[in-house]
């Protein structure tokens, strides 16, 4: 596996990381020993780059400790990256969960962070969301007390935009934005330039379009009713069928490159700068092996074309279905 380096701070992790949020939440049905094999399994493949949040367990540290787990044997090898900044103490809204990245909430996510993971440090420390109630510069102190306490070592965002990171970098330098970006959404490219400008590593989260870019896509009402398929856009009656028509199409350029169109749509983010790794999540050992395989995969220019021929400005339907779209400023 080729590794990159985010930001200009030093972390150096795979070309193609691992996010555990579908092990504990959105996607039916868990298996925690489907997803240990799965994480074992990335690691043997060279996966170096491992994403977790204290969202993933509602609070309640499900997600971390399970990645901690699995990944115990192999602490010194591995780059850990979790996220703080919602609010457990009331139940969600309509809107979702309420923000909280007030300092005293970031330094006690933190020390929970660390206990659940099992480590004596995080690689990186993300604010999940912006909160407009907190100024910026606050939450990136925080973080900069934490990296000179030794806790903390790379400081990153996520769903930010040009103000908010260039305030925080101005405060404690920034490593690394986290933000949906696929072949099916596109937005966060109006972002490159400022992290270009600041030294700024990127990481798309969903990079497969939520598991629509696998080319096992099914309509919204056969997924299990805990799914967040069930609810997404691109899924519904309408989105659903542009959508497989479009990655039916990428299939076929898949095919006659001799990769899969997972491997395909990885190897198309990887080619949109050495600065990304994105993060695939699967259960799947099976699917792991496929998505390392990306890094593998070389892109040429009539590729790349054909490829923006085929979706030029992304998928079909928003990100988000009767929840407020992230505010970037």
């Amino acid at each position: 596996m080729q590794l990159r380096t985010l930001g200009n701070q030093g972390l150096e992790v795979s070309a193609i990381g691992y996010g555990s949020m579908g092990l504990t939440m959105s996607y039916g049905p868990t298996d925690e020993q489907a997803g240990v094999a799965a994480i074992h399994r990335a690691y043997e493949l060279g996966v170096t780059f491992f994403d977790t949040a204290e969202l993933y367990g509602m609070g309640t540290g499900s997600n971390e400790i399970l990645l901690g787990k699995a990944l115990k044997d192999v602490r010194d090898d591995v780059v850990l990256a979790t996220k703080f900044g919602f609010d457990f103490s009331s139940p969600p809204s309509e809107q979702g969960l309420g923000l909280n990245s007030r300092p005293e909430n970031i330094r006690k996510v933190a020390d929970n962070s660390l206990r659940y993971l099992g480590t004596d440090r995080i690689d990186v420390f993300y604010q999940h969301r912006v909160d407009p109630d907190v100024p910026i510069e606050e939450v990136a102190g925080a973080v900069k007390e934490l990296i000179d306490a030794g806790k903390v070592k790379y400081f990153g965002l996520s769903e930010a935009g040009p103000q908010t990171i260039r305030r925080a970098h101005a405060v404690q330098p920034l490593s690394v934005l986290q933000t949906e970006y696929s072949l099916f959404e596109r937005t966060v490219e109006q972002l490159f330039p400022v992290l270009a400008q600041l030294g700024i590593g990127f990481v798309p989260y969903s990079p497969l379009g939520r598991g629509f870019i696998t080319g096992s896509a099914k309509p919204a009402d056969e997924y299990d009713p805990t799914d967040y398929r069930n609810h997404d856009p691109r899924w519904q009656p309408g989105n659903f069928e542009k959508n497989a028509e479009a990655v039916r199409r990428l299939g076929e350029l898949a095919e006659a490159k001799g990769v899969t169109v997972s491997q395909l749509a990885l190897a198309w983010l990887l080619a949109q700068g050495e600065h990304i790794v994105p993060i695939p999540g699967t259960r799947s050992a099976t699917r792991i092996e496929e998505n390392a395989g990306a890094a593998d995969v070389t892109l040429t220019l009539a590729d790349l074309a054909t490829i923006r021929d085929i979706l030029p400005h992304g998928g079909f339907g928003p990100r988000y279905a009767n929840q407020a779209m992230p505010t970037w400023v």
